[in-house]
């Protein structure tokens, strides 16, 4: 499945099986209801094969108090439990918006608390300004931009 990427884009089929996690050299914001939710140039990007880059927020970058904690985890063979959390603004609540892992595999310890936001979930996830697109299938948070080459899951 593997396509040779147009001249300046990334392929996301030549990304490694196992994620790799990189900090990102972008300016990250993310918007819902006319609100800033988050806006950082300190995000880390997690790259893995055949998926969007997903990119992770610091706490101290995200607007904390505008997300309750849910009671929804999952598990991931990479990186292991991941927290979730409900993002309310103005009466408007998204059920599991973001996630964190607070206790990562040591691996990807860097990415200990740091807040993933699904794109599909929210108004406007931008990388540089660009709206990013969520990945097809909707269990993925993976930010679709124009510097990415699929076909995409």
């Amino acid at each position: 499945m593997p396509l040779i990427p147009r001249s300046g884009r990334e392929s996301i089929w030549e990304y490694p099986r196992k994620p790799v996690l990189r900090p990102a050299a972008c300016h990250i914001q993310i918007f819902h209801r006319r609100t800033i939710i988050a806006d950082t140039q300190r995000a880390l990007k997690l790259r893995e094969n055949g998926h969007a880059p997903t990119y992770y927020i610091p706490p101290s970058d995200v607007r904390m108090e505008l997300l309750e904690p849910s009671v929804h985890r999952t598990f991931c063979e990479w990186k292991g439990v991941a927290s979730y959390f409900h993002l309310v603004v103005g009466g408007d609540s998204v059920l599991d918006a973001a996630w964190t892992y607070e206790e990562p595999v040591e691996e990807y310890g860097d990415l200990a608390n740091y807040l993933g936001f699904y794109p599909a979930h929210l108004d406007a996830c931008l990388v540089e300004g660009e709206p990013a697109r969520p990945e097809p299938r909707r269990y993925y948070g993976g930010w679709i931009t124009s510097e990415l080459e699929g076909p995409f899951r």
